[in-house]
Formats: C-alpha cells, structure tokens, sequence
C-alpha cells in the first residue's frame, strides 16, 4: 500500500505546483500550460483512485475528462489568437 500512497502524494504535489504556476503566471501561455498540466493530472489522479476502489468504469470518465481538457485547451488558444471561436466573418476572404 506505500507505493499508492507514493503514487497519491505524487499527484498531489504535481497538481500543487501546477496550480500555484497558473496563479504566478507570469504569461498567459504559462497559465494555460499549468491549467492543462493540472487536466492531465486529474486524469491521472481519477485512474488511480479508480484503481484503488476497484472501479475500473473511472478509466471511462478520466478518458471523457482528457478529452474534455484538450478541446477547452484548444478553444481558450484559438480564443486568445482569432479573438473568437469561429463565428462567420461579415465579409468572406478575398485570399482564396
């Protein structure tokens, strides 16, 4: 049972250090980057707790939550570079 609760306080300490970089910035692709890192790791705390309790239907919901997480990762970037999520334009690209 030590090496889970290795595994656990591991975790923990990740998603510490993960959040206190999203908090100190200092750019917004650093907050960004810390927020994912803080996904990818409750994904990996939710299948050790699964696999802990026996539960092996939380690999499931861990796999809904990474996908979760990339798709916000990739709208908040896209948001932060077009300054919208892909409404139309008024006006179609002359470019093409």
């Amino acid at each position: 049972m030590s090496m889970f609760a290795a595994a656990i306080i591991g975790v923990v300490v990740t998603m510490a250090m993960a959040l206190l970089r999203a908090l100190m910035g200092p750019t917004i692709y650093d907050r960004i980057l810390a927020v994912n890192t803080f996904g990818t790791v409750t994904v990996l705390a939710i299948s050790i707790f699964g696999f802990l309790m026996g539960r092996p239907e939380f690999l499931d919901i861990a796999l809904i939550y990474a996908l979760i997480n990339f798709a916000g990762t990739i709208a908040v970037l896209k948001f932060l570079r077009y300054g919208d999520l892909g409404r139309a334009s008024a006006e179609p690209d002359e470019d093409i």
